[in-house]
């Protein structure tokens, strides 16, 4: 095999190892990944663990890092197709209720499990976690903003308000999903947003009616 064949398959192998990982840190969090299992989940040595990661503490930033790059292909990325503004931060929260209602991850939201893991226990791990937490409310807030900016939220509008509002609404749908009736948690998760946008829309229009 040559050197870039090795290095593929060296990459793939990683790509599989942390895939892996954030499915079963959804789950049990950070501090449940074990070797034992993510080598039984992946079918790689232990000894192919530490080809990759010199500790734990590596494996859980390269796994958030992985769980990010997640989150920005499968829910912010879609809903960076839909126009801007008002249209745009209501696909933002369709774009994540689905992703919760696919199953993509066993636990529903690997951020959600990890936020609460980690946020009294300071280190890179928390730090890293937090980070990510905070660049996500960021980015609703700028959506916010730019719908406002378009005339398509009233001028009162709070930004940061409204973006905790939207992420609240989408993040209780996490624990409840499967405590509860699943499809009627997602369908009152979608019309409490819409019906929040439709009243501080100018043009309630722009949104669905249900």
């Amino acid at each position: 095999m040559t050197q870039d064949g090795r290095r593929l398959r060296g990459m793939r192998s990683r790509e599989a190892i942390l895939a892996q990982a954030v499915g079963l840190a959804s789950v049990e969090g950070l501090e449940g990944l074990s070797l034992g299992k993510l080598a039984t989940a992946t079918g790689t040595s232990k000894s192919g663990f530490f080809a990759h990661w010199r500790d734990k503490e590596q494996l859980q930033l390269d796994a958030i890092e992985w769980a990010v790059r997640q989150w920005t292909e499968q829910v912010v990325t879609p809903a960076l197709r839909a126009p801007a503004g008002v249209r745009r931060l209501f696909a933002l929260h369709e774009s994540r209720l689905r992703f919760y209602r696919e199953g993509v991850l066993p636990g529903r939201c690997f951020f959600f499990t990890v936020q609460t893991e980690f946020d009294d226990r300071p280190g890179p791990v928390r730090d890293r976690v937090a980070q990510a937490m905070g660049d996500w409310q960021t980015f609703i807030r700028r959506l916010v903003a730019e719908a406002k900016a378009r005339g398509e939220l009233l001028d009162s509008v709070d930004d940061a308000q409204l973006a905790y509002e939207v992420d609240a609404l989408g993040e209780r749908v996490i624990s409840h999903i499967r405590l509860y009736d699943g499809p009627v948690v997602l369908v009152h998760a979608r019309r409490a947003v819409l019906q929040r946008l439709r009243a501080l829309c100018p043009d309630p229009t722009l949104l669905p009616e249900d």
